[in-house]
């Protein structure tokens, strides 16, 4: 019996010997699995801790990590298991081990700064975060600039760990570049409309624009680099290359400080002695309205003698520039208006027609 258990602890002992390389690779993926676990759990406990303080960095890069994280650890792990056996094997197809660890390394770095810089661009204009939120438009301008920068650097790293030389790349690119230039000098056209966009700033996200030069009216939802995203009133996106923004003229009604109102009214000519009693108090009206800016300008005035009524123009300004409440108080105001003109006894006027029909003599009929 006991000559038997030493054959069997024998053949046991070269077993693992010669396939020891296979423990090795279940104990890398196991303790693998335990530090994903590990890590995952760690990271949330963080998370809803760090959303607790006031501080918004910490649970940034939280979320930030949380995904590259994850998949970085299994594939190092993963990685890891491949090189012990193209160390067994010597087989030439594991030979990318090292270089493809170097590589994973750089891309997981690359996206957790990626990710990073998403959270922190989200938070800069988040007005419940910040007590002074950044503009969404420079946020945004500044986030896809360092995003870009992050995604040439990574990429430009990955070569140079590939064995390419990065110079024979920059070079490749000068020289390649007049060529893409005249291939695709639309999307540069509007590459640089973008940049003119964000630097110059005519509008930013959330702005009601319109161009008199072209069919363009909305609210901005979204400027990137080679189109701006405009919802039209009735709902519909509109998608604008942003080269248009550069050779048409943009008027952006948002950066209004005030709304006008301009309006012409017309009274009878049979009234002609009570209008200038009805301007009068119209001005007062406005000057005592709450509502309206007392402080720009103020005209009342007789304007011209119609064909059927004796006219008189508003031209005032409201402090509101909300396009409902602007409608509130030009509603109100012509309201009053009517009220002054009939309190006045006089009546607005509508478009009439006198007829005079001459009597015939009728004395001088039968001569």
């Amino acid at each position: 019996m006991s000559e038997q258990l030493t054959a069997f602890k024998n053949i046991l002992i070269s077993f693992i010997g010669d396939n020891f390389w296979v423990a090795q690779v279940f104990i890398i993926v196991l303790l693998t699995l335990v530090i994903h676990v590990f890590s995952k759990r760690s990271l949330e406990k963080m998370e809803s801790r760090f959303t607790l303080t006031k501080n918004i960095w910490d649970d940034t890069f939280i979320i930030a990590a949380k995904k590259p994280l994850g998949l970085f650890i299994w594939i190092i792990g993963l990685l890891w298991a491949i090189d012990i056996v193209y160390q067994v094997s010597g087989e030439p197809i594991f030979s990318f081990v090292k270089a493809a660890q170097e590589v994973a390394v750089i891309f997981f770095l690359s996206w957790f700064l990626f990710r990073a810089t998403q959270e922190i661009e989200n938070r800069l204009k988040d007005p419940e975060r910040m007590a002074k939120p950044v503009d969404q438009t420079t946020a945004l301008a500044l986030g896809k600039l360092v995003r870009a920068s992050i995604a040439i650097t990574g990429s430009l790293v990955v070569l140079q760990t590939l064995g390419f030389s990065i110079s024979g790349v920059l070079a490749f690119g000068g020289i390649g570049g007049i060529a893409v230039g005249f291939a695709a000098r639309d999307i540069l056209a509007n590459f640089f409309g973008g940049l003119m966009i964000f630097l110059d700033r005519p509008f930013k996200v959330g702005d009601w624009i319109l161009s008199p030069d072209k069919s363009i009216e909305g609210t901005v939802e979204h400027i990137g680099w080679r189109l701006t995203v405009i919802r039209k009133f009735d709902k519909r996106p509109l998608y604008v290359p942003n080269a248009v923004f550069s050779n048409v003229a943009v008027e952006n009604p948002s950066r209004m400080t005030h709304r006008r109102i301009y309006e012409t009214i017309g009274v009878r000519y049979a009234d002609i002695g009570k209008l200038a009693d009805i301007i009068r108090q119209i001005k007062h009206m406005l000057t005592a309205h709450e509502e309206i800016d007392s402080t720009q300008t103020m005209i009342v005035n007789l304007n011209q003698f119609g064909p059927s009524s004796v006219d008189f123009f508003i031209y005032t300004f409201t402090k509101t520039t909300n396009w409902i409440e602007y409608h509130e108080v030009k509603q109100d105001v012509l309201f009053k208006v009517i009220e002054l003109i009939e309190a006045s006894g006089a009546e607005v006027a509508f478009p009439t027609q006198t007829i005079h029909i001459e009597q015939p003599d009728i004395m001088n009929a039968g001569v």
